[in-house]
This record gives structure tokens, sequence and C-alpha cells, in this order.
């Protein structure tokens, strides 16, 4: 009992510290689309985070009042982002693009050594645009290479800097769209591990990038991440846990690619605190069945001694012994063969699945098309259809479930052990979980309010 406790105090203090209020905050996302509307004159339509361009692009430029002004801003709006203007950033326009242009580049004759970047413009007036419920400064950048592009459809390499080692988690992802004349696709970028691309990178290792990004958002999204391990600790057998990551798999799965491609459409202040609520309520539903089978287990175990003890007294059924009153020898002996089956037979899950097994299931898959939107909206794509796009999406699915087999793979026999030696100690880690759970619940309610 004190080292379960322990385990959970330990757990909860490495989780609750670092847990930021919603699932995807642990890293900044830039979204561009790229076109060439005419040869050598290629144009992005970048979308940057509002609060993040006022602190962070504020700071790097030495701009305090863009970040005071722009804090007013949000709490004058009343800090509903569809009420928010570009009036700050029409009035620091010169800390905006200061930081922006000299941190976007394209080049053209990107395979040639010693390309220079084109020179680069803001081609249209600032916009406010929303993207999962988080205000986006909207920059139209024109970037002119027609000095250097011929005839031929050019090759564009294109590279960004913008907010390096973004806090918490240390990392900007900006998604890259593109539809160019020598080619178009999909890419990711990580302004501090693999910053640029060329258009015609391989799809291999275009979608290799997106592999990557599943997984790692797997692993450093906290919520998702505990929800798992309230499936692995709760499941009995492997098949438990194999049935209910399928459900889980296919439910997101539906959810991740309708909500990406902008078929299906959650704000983030409903989807966060359902995600949150998630945790809690399949670490509960596990506890709970934990006391129903241990009680059951208890009264059949007593029966089975009642009945031992008739059996080898020759009488009608005694009731259970007391401690002055133990039965030894032959007596203890037929008790405990009589006794053990029954108790096996209580505790020893059943060999097909029961009512509870099929509800536990549908649950899951019910709270797993929620994250799907939650995964969906840490990718951040909702342009339209493309087969280009509908493969990265499925890449980075594919790297979020293969994650998820090596987490389970590695965590069950361990807590299978684990719950070998020490019973009790999946029933305190569950709390712990629903604790942690029910903390970002509360936390994303008041935050969304």
């Amino acid at each position: 009992m004190v080292r379960s406790i322990l385990l959970v105090v330990v757990a909860l203090g490495l989780v609750i510290p670092a847990a930021p209020a919603a699932a995807h905050s642990y890293a900044a996302t830039v979204f561009a689309d790229v076109t060439e509307p005419e040869p050598g004159l290629v144009r992005t339509v970048l979308e940057v985070e509002y609060v993040l361009l006022a602190t962070d692009g504020a700071r790097a430029m030495d701009d305090a009042d863009f970040e005071a002004d722009a804090y007013a801003d949000v709490q004058a709006s009343g800090r509903d982002p569809q009420r928010l203007t570009t009036a700050m950033l029409e009035r620091h326009s010169d800390t905006v693009l200061g930081y922006v242009l000299p941190r976007y580049a394209v080049e053209a004759g990107a395979e040639s050594a010693g390309a220079s970047a084109c020179p680069n413009e803001l081609a249209e007036p600032y916009a406010i645009t929303i993207r999962d419920g988080v205000p986006h400064a909207r920059l139209v950048i024109d970037a002119d290479c027609r000095d250097e592009v011929g005839a031929a459809p050019a090759v564009y390499r294109i590279s960004t800097e913008l907010f390096p080692g973004t806090e918490p988690g240390g990392k900007t992802t900006t998604i890259v769209s593109y539809d160019l004349r020598s080619g178009s696709g999909v890419a990711n970028l990580d302004t501090d591990q693999s910053p640029t691309m060329t258009t015609t990178q391989d799809w291999g290792s275009r979608m290799g990038e997106f592999l990557i990004l599943g997984a790692e958002h797997l692993l450093f999204g906290p919520d998702h991440l505990l929800f798992l391990l309230a499936l692995i600790v709760g499941a009995r057998r492997l098949r438990d846990i194999v049935m209910v990551a399928t459900a889980f798999t296919v439910a997101h799965s539906i959810t991740f690619v309708l909500a990406a491609l902008g078929l299906v459409s959650i704000p983030a202040e409903i989807v966060e605190p359902i995600i949150a609520f998630s945790i809690a309520a399949v670490s509960l539903w596990s506890v709970w069945g934990y006391w129903r089978h241990r009680r059951a287990a208890q009264g059949l175990a007593a029966v089975g001694l009642r009945q031992a003890g008739a059996s080898g007294a020759g009488t009608s059924p005694a009731p259970a012994p007391s401690a002055s009153m133990r039965p030894t020898g032959r007596g203890v002996a037929l008790q405990e063969r009589t006794a053990a089956p029954v108790l096996s037979a209580a505790l020893v899950p059943p060999r097909g699945f029961s009512s509870d097994d099929w509800t536990r299931i549908l649950v899951v898959f019910g709270f797993g098309l929620v994250h799907g939107v939650g995964f969906a909206g840490a990718l951040g794509i909702d342009e339209p259809f493309s087969w280009g796009l509908l493969g990265a999406l499925l890449v980075f699915n594919l790297g979020i479930e293969l994650t998820q087999l090596v987490i389970i793979a590695v965590a069950f026999p361990l807590f299978v052990l684990l719950r070998r030696r020490l019973p009790i100690a999946s029933v305190w880690i569950q709390l712990g979980v629903a604790v942690v759970g029910l903390y970002w619940f509360v936390e994303r309610l008041l935050g969304a309010g």
C-alpha cells in the first residue's frame, strides 16, 4: 500500500506541473500555403499565432509596447478571438514585418550552391483568422524570384527561422502546403531540427517527417498519453488492451481525417475538456470494475469455505471460521482445495467478452472520436482535399499508431508483473490518473469560461 501511494505521488509530481491546460500547447504551429501566381513570383499565405507573434516576436524585436498593446487588445475583446482586429498589427507593422520577413525565406534554383533568398514583401493587408479557436495573424508575402527564373519550372527552397525554442516544449512546426509549377505537396518543417525543404524533395522523406510528427504528438501530448496509460492499466488480459486500443484507433482515425479535411469542426473549448474528462472516466471505470469483481470474489470465497467446512465435518454448512476456531490438518487442506477453484473463477477473466467488456469498448470508441478531433487540431490542416494532403494525414496517423503499439508492448508486461506482486497498485495508479484528468477537466472548463 505504501509503495503504491508513493508511486502515485511521484507520477502526479511529474505530470501535473509539466501538463498544459490544453492538449497541444506544448508547441507552436505555423501554417504556410504557397502558390506561384506567375513564373518566379512565389506567394505565401502565412498564418502565425497572434499571441505568439506579440510575445516572442515582440521580445525578439525589443518592442515591449507591441506586447503590452496586444495584451490590452485581447483583454478588451473579452478574450473572444472573433472580436480581435488588425489594429495592433498595423500599429506595430515595422515590428511584425521586421520579425517575419527575414525569418521566412524562399530561394530560387535551390539545387545549386550559393542560392540567395528572393526579396519578399507584404502583398496584402493584414487579417485575423481563427484556427481551432485560436486567433492567427495572416500575412500574405510575395517573394520575387522573377529575375532568377526562366521559362522552365523552377525549383525552390523554403526555410523558416520563426519562433525557435518556443516554450514550454521548445518546438515550432511549420506545415507547408504548396502548389507550384515544379510540383505540389505537403511538408513539415521544424524550426530547430529541420527548417528547410525543397519543392523537389522526394515523397518518402516528406512523409517520414509527418511520421515523426505523429509519433512526437503522442509522446509529448500528456493527455493522449495519459488516456493510453489508463487503458493499459485497466486491461486484465492482452486481448483486452488489443480490443480497446483497436477501438480507440478506429474511432480517432475516422474523426481525425474528417476534421483535418475540414468536414467536421468542433471548437477546442469543447474538445479539450471532454478529452480530459475521458481520462478520468476510463480510469474510474476500471477502479469500479476492480472493486466489483473483488466483492464478488470475496462472496464466492465465503461460500466455498462454508461448503468446504460442511464437507469436512459431514454436517450442514458452517459459518466462516474465526481466529479462535480455525480448522487444522485435514480440514484446512480440504477447505483450500474447495475454495481455490471458486476464487479462481471469480478473479480470472472469462474467456469470452462480457457485457462489461463490450460496454468498455464502446465507451473508449466514443471518447476516441473526440480524441481524433484533438489530433487533427494539432496538425492544423484544413485545406481542400488533395492526394498529397490525404497521404500526409494518413502517415501522421500511422506515426501515432506505431508509437501507441510500442508503448503498449513495453508498458503492458510491466503492469502485469506489478499487478502480480502488488494487486492493489493498479487501483492506486488509476486513481492518480483520474485525479489528473479531473484536474485538467476543471482547469479547461474554467479556461473556456
